[in-house]
């Protein structure tokens, strides 16, 4: 008797541990009690009742990634191209995952397939190229709407790859060539006009140098003549002052004229025009000069 009861006592602790449940940070269980929903349980001990009770499903509640394979897609434009997508979701109810929808990633990944095919049905190809923002967001809200009677959030979707036809990539790629070439082109044509502009205004601002250097010069030597002939003016000026508070007596004037007529006669000149005063002059020189060899004549004639 000891032995059964020993063995029962263990049997029952046995059942008591194994329906003693602690549930880990961001997972969720599912308790059915004799097949139908009782409750769900959060992070925490709990304990449950043996052969009634039973946990139907452990429901991760962290933010999932799935990578779904390239789907064949038509634009419209009649190309046929490969995307494959990344839905990021998360479960927010554990009870409407696990009885709102029998294989709930298989349902997304139909979902999104579809969703997809939708979308691009309605873009050309290079609106399909230029627009992934565009896209990711349409199918977010489309797939975050259906997906929400499942308790599933969906976060965010992206576009992993597009991959049309290799005759269109060919295409394309010698479109980008052909676009790099003319671009090239462009900024080659852009740096020489550059160039001619700068030398153009390089050889003016030279031009505009020279020139006010050339008007300095002249304006310099145009001021220096100046200043010499206002320095003889007043010169001449300070010498007739001068003449005229000594008050010349005509025969001072004269032999002054007389001077200066001889300095001119020492140049080059072939001809010479006499003023009468001078003329006079000379012929009362002359005068004296016989009166005097006269004189000596008959000096000499009386030895």
């Amino acid at each position: 008797m000891s032995i059964v009861v020993i063995v029962l006592i263990l049997l029952v602790a046995v059942i008591l541990i194994r329906n003693i449940r602690v549930v880990p940070q961001a997972r969720a269980f599912v308790l059915e009690r004799l097949g139908a929903y009782r409750d769900t349980w959060h992070t925490g001990l709990h304990l449950k009742l043996p052969f009634i009770e039973r946990i139907a499903k452990i429901v991760s509640l962290k933010e999932q990634v799935a990578d779904f394979p390239p789907q064949p897609v038509i634009t419209k434009d009649n190309v046929t191209m490969q995307i494959d997508t990344v839905v990021y979701f998360q479960i927010t109810d554990p009870k409407l995952y696990t009885y709102g929808i029998e294989q709930p990633m298989v349902a997304i990944e139909n979902l999104a397939a579809t969703t997809l095919r939708n979308i691009i049905g309605d873009l050309e190809l290079d609106q399909c190229l230029t627009s992934r923002d565009i896209i990711n967001t349409k199918m977010r809200a489309i797939l975050d709407e259906a997906t929400d009677p499942w308790g599933i959030k969906v976060n965010r979707v992206e576009l992993k790859n597009i991959l049309p036809p290799k005759e269109i990539q060919s295409a394309m790629e010698k479109q980008m060539k052909a676009e790099r070439e003319r671009r090239e082109a462009i900024l080659r044509a852009e740096g020489e006009k550059r160039a001619a502009i700068l030398e153009a205004e390089g050889e003016k601002e030279s031009a505009i140098l020279r020139a006010d250097a050339k008007k300095m010069q002249q304006i310099l030597e145009a001021e220096g003549q100046a200043e010499a002939i206002l320095k003889v003016q007043t010169a001449t000026a300070e010498g007739i002052r001068l003449i005229n508070e000594a008050a010349p007596t005509d025969a001072v004037i004269r032999i002054k004229a007389l001077e200066s007529f001889a300095t001119a006669a020492n140049g080059r000149a072939t001809k010479i025009i006499i003023p009468s005063e001078i003329q006079g002059l000379a012929g009362l020189a002359a005068g004296i000069v016989e009166a005097s060899k006269e004189e000596k004549a008959p000096a000499k004639e009386s030895k």
